[in-house]
């Protein structure tokens, strides 16, 4: 490793899989699934035609005290729940007015979400129109904006090197590393908390990607709802999660003995420029988004063995997807979807899959793709499946598409 390299030495994460990374680790190995029907007394009133989702296994209100989850959006609890393991994960003590474990001068946070509070907002309004002005929380606004989640995690570690909240919709969580490595290259800081958040499972949002036609309703087997590349997916399904790595120059993680998963080696970021939700049809961002990743690694597109796909388990973009990985890397890599059991985490994606497929350089296992009965012939890729592949990888990429043309890919090696 070079003193520039950025490397990972902490994570964290609350998924519809477990409450922390080894519980999700774990839970994609097992080819569980975090999907399920719906309880909300939403879905029947209104009958939307999707009915399932994939919510947290583990409510915040498990983890922080109520008075403070009462001044929250639900994205920002999970963020801050995300980021307090990671942080200690990284072997750093909370800060305190005697000590801080980071020059807080050279701490960052870049901390993505693709929607942000909308929850807090139309609750609020339903208050307003129902009780007047007197109801309504005078922390509403700090609750439901985008920044929300950076800026309190920025607040709860005393990270003054700059607070950065992407929001580039599916796309936000793996924008939220991109910019934690350029702000450690550019020597902003040397250390950054990165990734993302989201929490959106609502009314509105269901029912706008309902009439979308973007939603599986698969409603009467839920587990086997989210097909990436299967001839019968019919749509994503909609989850909620968060992702956060610590993100450290390589020369201030060896100075203080950190233990390191691996180097964010490369990233790659570019946009369509072509319709609001759907990609370019020749996939040419795509293509061009992992071929950065790769050079900015300084690796070849051989020395890349594994893909981590975006892969949402719609008609169209699984397809696309496969064909732009397969221009760029050629047919010889190995990919994963772990939204096949995760769902679609929106903002908190890319920080979560990242996590993945850092954990599978690091152990050397790709997780299996759930819910794989027969590939859609147009994917001519090698999509792991069944059971967890065991397999040496030095080099492998994240791919993370968002609504509005955003492509960012993430290129991570061994240490």
């Amino acid at each position: 490793m070079t003193a520039t390299d950025v490397v990972i030495t902490g994570m964290g994460a609350t998924t519809p899989l477990g409450g922390d990374v080894a519980s999700t680790w774990d839970g994609l190995l097992a080819g569980r699934s975090g999907v399920r029907r719906l309880t909300e007394e939403w879905v029947d009133k209104y009958d939307l035609p999707a009915k399932i989702g994939a919510p947290l296994v583990v409510e915040p209100s498990e983890v922080l005290p109520r008075v403070q989850l009462r001044r929250l959006d639900r994205c920002q609890a999970i963020a801050i729940i995300a980021a307090r393991q990671a942080w200690n994960d990284a072997g750093y003590d909370m800060p305190t007015d005697e000590h801080e474990s980071v020059d807080p001068d050279r701490l960052g946070v870049a901390l993505g979400t693709g929607i942000g509070g909308p929850v807090t907002l139309l609750n609020q309004d339903d208050l307003l129109e129902e009780h007047g002005l007197r109801k309504i929380s005078p922390l509403t606004v700090p609750m439901l904006m985008p920044n929300g989640p950076a800026a309190h995690v920025g607040i709860d570690l005393r990270a003054r090197a700059g607070v950065h909240s992407p929001a580039s919709a599916c796309a936000s969580g793996a924008e939220g590393l991109a910019r934690g490595w350029d702000m450690i290259r550019s020597g902003q800081a040397d250390v950054v908390v990165a990734g993302g958040a989201e929490s959106c499972i609502h009314q509105i949002t269901v029912a706008g990607f309902c009439q979308a036609r973007t939603l599986s309703t698969r409603n009467d087997e839920p587990e086997l709802a989210s097909r990436p590349f299967d001839t019968g997916r019919d749509g994503f399904v909609l989850g909620e999660g968060a992702g956060v790595v610590i993100l450290e120059s390589a020369e201030h993680a060896k100075a203080r003995g950190a233990r390191i998963y691996g180097r964010l080696a490369g990233v790659g970021i570019t946009s369509d420029a072509y319709h609001i939700t759907g990609s370019h049809p020749d996939g040419v961002g795509q293509v061009n988004a992992m071929t950065q990743a790769v050079r900015t690694a300084d690796l070849s597109t051989s020395d890349v063995e594994h893909v981590n796909a975006h892969a949402t388990s719609t008609v169209v973009g699984d397809v696309g997807e496969a064909a732009a990985i397969r221009k760029t890397f050629g047919d010889g890599v190995a990919l994963t979807a772990p939204k096949s059991a995760l769902g679609h985490l929106v903002g908190g994606a890319g920080a979560v899959e990242s996590i993945v497929t850092l954990l599978s350089i690091y152990h050397g296992q790709i997780p299996p793709t759930r819910n794989l009965d027969e590939l859609d012939p147009k994917v001519e890729l090698d999509v792991v499946t069944d059971k967890p592949r065991q397999v040496e990888l030095s080099a492998a990429v994240n791919n993370s598409f968002g609504f509005g043309g955003h492509n960012v890919a993430l290129a991570f090696a061994k240490a």
